[in-house]
């Protein structure tokens, strides 16, 4: 099974010359994202491959501006493109003017491709020996049975560009692994992501996902009370996706839907603590020197050193709002572009956060409930230990945290020298003094 990636891009970069040349002498300004993309994945049901598939497809979204009015609309069939571009230019008749002052002109900020892997193509073959080796460290663990797991590859191209003379390329690769186990009535979970085929551990997460299941069982009772916490990268970068990341967004602080508006300068976090976002840290899997927009990403300091000193902006939210884009446009499809983040980078004082004896939550479990306006979360932790030493001690059966997670980063005593990335955040674990955790009474 391969997914064939033989593309013709130089057929690409003509469709989009000729919706540019099309919407130019009938808008003030028009923007063309197209992207296509091919995948192959496996899947396992127990320890045997159950299913296996591949798909490829095309995408173009087109973006027309005409006195301040937005239309857009977009298309898996490339070669309607002209009736795509009517209806982006009808749907900005029906929409609301708004302050624009233009999309982005080409830029110097050239060298796409930061992400990208000549070497992985969305091919079968290699998926069987990723899952293999998964195998092969999960059995190193005695006692561990795999529930599921799952291998993909996939090889992703787009164009940026629009009226003003910006016109951007670029490629990327993905290569993901994932799986479970269980032993006896605990269960246990390890993936991994990396746009670089070789830098994937098959046998890491496979030994990891087999030592939670294992070593998770017959855990101990916790009595309900206040504890010091350390939440895994796994565990804290769920709460701050669904609190603090918003809550940074302009759009959000200034409609007043976030805790941070009207604290511009403040001190929100203590002097240890800081937040930003990089788009090229080479830890991150998503490099690319521009945005969704075709912007030039920066370094962005969010909260630098306790101080709250920026939000982030799209193009629209920043027009709207009188503020310059931050070059944090987004697309997580083959839509109209949103403000977002590329890379979130948290950093604290460094320290072993399990030489004290602590409670340890590897993952929690609804973390998407906490209110991301107060930061109120309830949580159910998941794979969490009883920690000393350096090292996770005893299983706990059960256990629930809850809390405020704005507060919580004043509990914030330190944080692990080893970080994980995840997504768009690169995190490390974080040892937090003082939270309330209820167990069996």
């Amino acid at each position: 099974m391969t997914a064939s990636f033989d593309f013709n891009y130089d057929a690409a970069e003509q469709t989009v010359q000729s919706i540019l040349a099309k919407a130019a002498p009938l808008t003030d300004e028009a923007e063309v994202y197209f992207a296509t993309s091919a995948s192959v994945s496996a899947e396992l049901k127990r320890d045997k491959i159950s299913i296996g598939s591949e798909s490829h497809g095309s995408a173009v979204a087109i973006r027309v501006i005409k006195n301040g009015r937005i239309g857009v609309s977009s298309t898996d069939s490339v070669h309607f493109w002209e009736k795509c571009l009517n209806a982006a230019i009808s749907s900005a008749r029906l929409s609301d003017q708004q302050p624009w002052d233009g999309l982005p002109s080409d830029s110097d900020k050239k060298g796409g491709n930061l992400s990208f892997d000549p070497s992985l193509s969305p091919d079968s073959a290699p998926l069987g020996d990723l899952i293999d080796r998964m195998k092969a460290g999960a059995e190193s663990e005695q006692g561990a049975m795999i529930t599921g797991g799952a291998a993909s590859l996939s090889s992703h191209y787009s164009v940026l560009a629009n009226t003003n003379g910006l016109f951007n390329t670029n490629k990327s690769t993905s290569a993901s692994i994932m799986l479970e186990t269980i032993a006896g009535n605990s269960t246990g979970y390890e993936s991994d992501h990396k746009y670089r085929l070789s830098d994937l551990d098959p046998e890491h997460v496979g030994k990891t996902a087999a030592w939670f299941s294992v070593h998770g069982q017959d855990g101990e009772e916790l009595e309900t009370g206040t504890y010091d916490i350390v939440l895994a990268p796994e565990a804290f970068s769920s709460l701050l996706e669904a609190t603090i990341i918003p809550a940074l967004a302009g759009r959000s602080v200034h409609m007043n839907r976030s805790v941070f508006a009207g604290r511009m300068g403040e001190m929100v976090a203590p002097d240890h603590l800081s937040i930003y976002d990089d788009g090229m840290d080479e830890r991150s899997v998503f490099r690319c020197p521009w945005d969704g927009e075709g912007t030039p990403v920066s370094h962005l300091p969010l909260i630098d050193h306790g101080k709250l000193v920026s939000f982030y902006y799209d193009l629209k939210s920043a027009y709207q709002f009188g503020q310059k884009t931050t070059g944090n446009a987004v697309r997580p499809g083959a839509g109209a572009p949103s403000s977002g983040v590329h890379n979130i980078v948290f950093e604290g004082p460094t320290m072993d956060v399990m030489e004290e004896k602590c409670v340890y939550a590897r993952h929690v479990v609804g973390a998407h409930t906490a209110n991301p306006m107060t930061g109120d979360f309830s949580v159910e932790l998941s794979s969490p230990f009883f920690a000393e030493g350096g090292e996770l001690q005893t299983p706990i059966r059960t256990a629930m945290l809850s809390g405020n997670v704005f507060e919580m980063l004043h509990a914030l005593e330190g944080c692990s020298q080893k970080t994980r990335v995840f997504s768009r955040m690169i995190i490390p674990s974080v040892r937090c003094t003082g939270m309330s955790v209820i167990g069996r009474g």
